[in-house]
């Protein structure tokens, strides 16, 4: 029972396709491609000698740690996906894998972003995790409705203007 618990209290990462694509494919490079060109740094390392005095050998180990951690963080992310169909999203309310247009009402402007899961959030973007507080005020949210959002900065309010489907 409590490994059925623990189980259940994972935490399910929440992918876009698109999102789910680029994550394998950095997997795959990171696992093909730089796998192998870190054994080679790592071998022309050896091969000068005294490795307790080599600077380039302690950096392609570094480097070779960094990546295999990489590897790890993916694939754990990767086992806990659960993937949303951007094409089946509902327009309704807004939610992950929709495309929203608000009103910031503090500072009379329009702002536009894809709500995405937290391991896709990339702001300079205009992707927003479901989980900050400006996306997590947002879900379930209607056309002309206006949400309060409670940020360490204070509140500020959004009325939806717009809601389609992010592809």
């Amino acid at each position: 029972m409590p490994e059925e618990e623990a189980a259940s209290s994972v935490k399910k990462n929440i992918l876009t396709y698109a999102g789910l694509k680029k994550l394998e494919d950095e997997l795959n490079d990171l696992k093909v491609n730089q796998r192998k060109a870190i054994s080679e740094k790592i071998k022309e390392a050896r091969e000068q000698g005294d490795l307790s005095e080599n600077a380039e050998y302690d950096a392609a180990k570094d480097e070779q740690r960094d990546i295999e951690a990489r590897i790890e963080e993916i694939e754990k992310i990767l086992k806990n996906a659960e993937v949303v169909v951007e094409d089946e999203a509902s327009t309704k309310s807004i939610q992950v894998g929709c495309r929203v247009k608000v009103h910031d009402v503090t500072y009379d402007e329009d702002l536009e972003f894809a709500i995405v899961g937290s391991t896709e959030a990339d702001s300079l973007n205009g992707k927003i995790s479901n989980e900050s507080p400006v996306g997590h005020a947002l879900i379930g949210a209607k056309k002309g409705q206006t949400v309060t959002v409670t940020m360490p900065s204070g509140e500020a309010q959004y009325k939806v203007l717009k809601i389609t489907r992010n592809v």
